[in-house]
C-alpha cells in the first residue's frame, strides 16, 4: 500500500519535471527564434536598398533588437539561444553537443565580424562584444 503511494508520488514529481523541461524549453527556444528573426531583419533595413553601403548596427525600435547595444551578432546570440532551448527541451546528449558545436563555430564568425567592424568604423562602440553579452 505505501510502495504504491510512493510510485504515485514519484510519477507525479516526474510528470511535474516533464511539462516544466517542455515549457521552459519551448519558451527559449521562441525567444531565440524570434529574437533571430528580429535581428535579421534589423540588418536587412540597415543597409539602403541597391547600396553596398555599411553602418554601425544599431537597435531599432523593436524591444528584440536591444542586444546590438550588446554585442556586434546578436543574431548569432539569439541563435544559440534557440538551441539551448531545443537542447532543454529534448534533453539529448545530441542536441546539446550540436548546440556546442554550432555556438563554437558562429562565436569564430562574431569574432572576425567583429574585428572587422573594428577595423572599418573608428566610432564603433568600445564597450560591445562579439557575441556574448560583457563577456566575449
Amino acid at each position: 500500500h505505501s510502495s504504491q503511494h510512493i510510485k504515485q508520488w514519484y510519477q507525479r514529481r516526474v510528470r511535474a519535471s516533464t511539462d516544466t523541461q517542455v515549457y521552459a524549453g519551448l519558451s527559449i527556444y521562441l525567444l531565440g527564434e524570434l529574437g533571430n528573426l528580429s535581428t535579421h531583419l534589423a540588418f536587412k533595413n540597415m543597409r539602403p536598398a541597391g547600396t553596398k553601403t555599411r553602418v554601425i548596427p544599431r537597435p531599432n525600435g523593436n524591444p528584440l533588437c536591444f542586444l546590438f547595444n550588446l554585442v556586434s551578432c546578436p543574431n548569432y546570440t539569439y541563435e544559440v539561444i534557440s538551441w539551448i532551448g531545443f537542447t532543454v527541451l529534448t534533453q539529448t546528449f545530441f542536441a546539446g553537443l550540436f548546440t556546442f558545436v554550432g555556438g563554437a563555430q558562429m562565436l569564430q564568425w562574431a569574432l572576425g565580424k567583429h574585428r572587422t567592424y573594428k577595423k572599418e568604423f573608428k566610432d564603433y562602440p568600445k564597450n560591445r562584444k562579439a557575441m556574448i553579452p560583457f563577456i566575449l
